[in-house]
């Protein structure tokens, strides 16, 4: 199933559009899709960031230097 998606455009921009055979829709639905899935991903590394901060354990690494050098 599909949907129609409008946009506005200035004429300049059409016109010089009209010079070269291509398929225009083709073109932006190409585009868009791209962009979506490049988003997905942005938004996947996110959440992945997210999670790994909260696994974090924050220790101060002087002390565990200074406890080794102990030994």
């Amino acid at each position: 199933m599909s949907s129609t998606f409008t946009i506005r455009i200035p004429k300049e921009l059409k016109e010089k559009m009209k010079k070269f055979n291509v398929e225009w829709s083709k073109e932006i639905r190409n585009f868009l899709e791209e962009r979506v899935k490049h988003l997905e991903l942005l938004k996947a590394i996110e959440e992945v960031e997210l999670r790994a901060e909260k696994r974090m354990v924050k220790v101060d690494s002087t002390k565990l230097i200074r406890e080794d050098r102990e030994r």
